[in-house]
């Protein structure tokens, strides 16, 4: 299954400059949800910083951000390696002066029953769905001074539980639970922090491990990019803590 072809999303010329000079950091941003952020943010105004963990995808997003016009830079790096986390933030920062947005995308799942999943298999999982968002988070928010966003990219995987995916689901609900727990600590500082819950997307993360699966009944990474920037776009004195986008033709949620 090939990646949807976000590098043709275009924002509406009403939307142009709705994020214009904001910089925002997508980690997993070299393909699906993270691509389909940073062209959709980056189509609306936004500095996008491409961060992932191959080097080489990342610039190629950003060569199209540039190519479009916008402001990009990417960042090869390992989320779930404290140091690498560390510098991601203050490249990010040092490039661009400050950091207005994080969006915690990255994200990796071993699909094994528990007899079969590895110690490794799980600490790679736990270590980027779960330690990256937390390492990223404690580094970005010391540059929030005048407030910011945070952004994790959960899943349903968060509220419900299916076989063969226990590392997943662990993580997921793990991030939510940070999500929340940051969301009220980091609140009276003016950082916003929202979980999105997405739904099935026609993406490479779902599509390589299940062939078979009914596309039709899976949404565009882009409509969920639109919603993650719909938060974005909420008026200072708002914050939505939680957030769950579905595709309208999955029957697995109610």
């Amino acid at each position: 299954m090939s990646d949807v072809k976000v590098s043709s999303y275009v924002a509406d010329p009403a939307e142009a400059q709705q994020l214009a000079g904001k910089i925002v950091l997508v980690t997993g941003g070299a393909s699906g949800l993270g691509a389909a952020l940073c062209h959709v943010l980056s189509s609306s105004g936004a500095t996008v910083v491409v961060g992932d963990l191959n080097l080489d995808k990342a610039q190629t997003v950003a060569s199209l951000l540039e190519e479009a016009g916008a402001k990009a830079h990417a960042i090869g790096f390992n989320v779930g390696d404290p140091v690498a986390a560390e510098r991601a933030i203050e490249e990010s920062v040092s490039r661009f002066g400050r950091l207005d947005v994080l969006i915690n995308n990255a994200g990796t799942d071993v699909t094994l029953p528990i007899e079969e999943l590895s110690f490794n298999d799980w600490d790679r999982v736990m270590r980027t769905n779960l330690y990256g968002p937390f390492l990223l988070s404690k580094y970005a928010a010391r540059h929030m001074k005048d407030g910011g966003q945070i952004v994790n990219i959960a899943s349903t995987a968060a509220k419900r539980a299916w076989p063969n995916a226990s590392a997943y689901h662990a993580s997921k609900w793990g991030l939510l639970g940070l999500s929340h727990a940051l969301h009220a600590e980091l609140r009276p500082r003016k950082i916003k922090v929202t979980a999105v819950l997405a739904g099935g997307m026609r993406t490479p993360f779902l599509l390589d491990r299940f062939p078979d699966i009914d596309i039709n009944t899976l949404q565009d990474p882009v409509n969920v990019a639109k919603a993650v920037k719909g938060v974005l776009l909420l008026p200072e004195q708002t914050v939505i803590p939680e957030v769950m986008v579905l595709p309208m033709q999955e029957s697995s949620w109610p």
